[in-house]
């Protein structure tokens, strides 16, 4: 059957768009057909079209990827070998580890996207479409998960991250570095991340589930914090460093830890939240204390999308610890 295609919008799929005579902003135009009739090499593997959802990837929900997820398993159970995905870039790397979380087949689930629209000078889009388009059939890429690939590099969904706002070299993986690499057409693998068992996605209960994300700045108060605390279910703090936050946080903190959990998280990109080595208030070890959970390695973004999905599944605070502690 080949690879499964499944067309969001985004620049990838967007074309130019006159206006008065003059070309305008560009704006989504492009379906699968499009993307992949004038892709060299593209023809080697075999695509099953599906055009879902033309939107930029800022309007995405979790109901929408879960069910985009839902209907690549329906593909895979008929026989795909793998799926692509091709959407807006500002969400990819939160959509794809929404995937990750609940993936649970060994065939590839690759997404891509691009950062020059095809109205520019040299668009990335369909060197990016064939190189995911050969990750998703490759043997070597299976039982990875979900992967990000662009600009001929293979990330794993738990740690790329999109880096700066117009490169095409954008995507990056900060604590690892990819995880392979198209070279001449072949998908080579480097190394294996560590997969984790599939969540089970239970979207009926999502809508009643807000996960705030506060990161912490300088001279910060607890009035906002506070705001957006009373209407969540659990809170991700993106603190300062290795996870520090000011000190007039700590009692707000400490309150909010009781009725519900408190993930804490840096708001730096890359690294992981310590454990023991600084003691002061409003250090990692204070917070600790205090009952917040240690993100880890997680972003503060990808650690909201594993705390909402805990919480829909009905987790309780030892199972959302236990799950950070080993995806973190």
């Amino acid at each position: 059957m080949g690879v499964a295609l499944f067309t969001l919008g985004g620049t990838i799929s967007m074309a130019g768009h006159a206006h008065g005579g003059e070309a305008g902003p560009v704006v989504t135009r492009l379906n699968g057909a499009d993307l992949t009739a004038a892709v060299p090499g593209l023809a080697e593997v075999p695509l099953d079209i599906h055009d879902v959802d033309a939107v930029p990837s800022a309007n995405l929900t979790f109901a929408q990827v879960l069910a985009l997820v839902e209907s690549a398993s329906q593909a895979v159970r008929a026989g795909a070998c793998g799926v692509l995905v091709t959407q807006g870039t500002d969400t990819l790397e939160e959509t794809a580890f929404l995937v990750d979380l609940v993936w649970p087949y060994a065939e590839p689930f690759v997404l891509t996207g691009a950062m020059r629209n095809p109205t520019l000078a040299g668009p990335d889009g369909p060197a990016n479409v064939l190189a995911a388009a050969r990750t998703a059939a490759a043997p070597a890429a299976r039982g990875l998960g979900a992967l990000v690939v662009l600009n001929d590099e293979i990330h794993a969904a738990r740690w790329v991250r999109k880096t700066h706002s117009t490169s095409t070299a954008t995507f990056a993986s900060p604590n690892t570095g990819p995880i392979g690499h198209v070279i001449e057409g072949d998908t080579r693998i480097l190394t294996t991340p560590v997969r984790h068992r599939a969540l089970d996605p239970r979207t009926e209960a999502l809508d009643d589930i807000r996960v705030a994300l506060h990161t912490v700045t300088l001279d910060d108060d607890a009035v906002t914090l506070t705001a957006v605390a009373e209407a969540s279910q659990g809170l991700i703090i993106a603190g300062f460093g290795v996870g520090h936050v000011p000190a007039a946080f700590v009692d707000l903190l400490d309150a909010v830890a009781e009725r519900m959990p408190v993930v804490l998280t840096s708001r730096i990109g890359s690294g992981s939240v310590l454990r023991h080595t600084y003691g002061a208030i409003g250090s990692e070890t204070d917070l600790q204390r205090r009952g917040l959970i240690n993100g880890g390695l997680l972003d503060p973004y990808k650690a909201r999308i594993l705390l909402r999905l805990l919480l829909a599944g009905g987790a309780d605070r030892e199972t959302i610890t236990a799950a950070f502690a080993e995806h973190g």
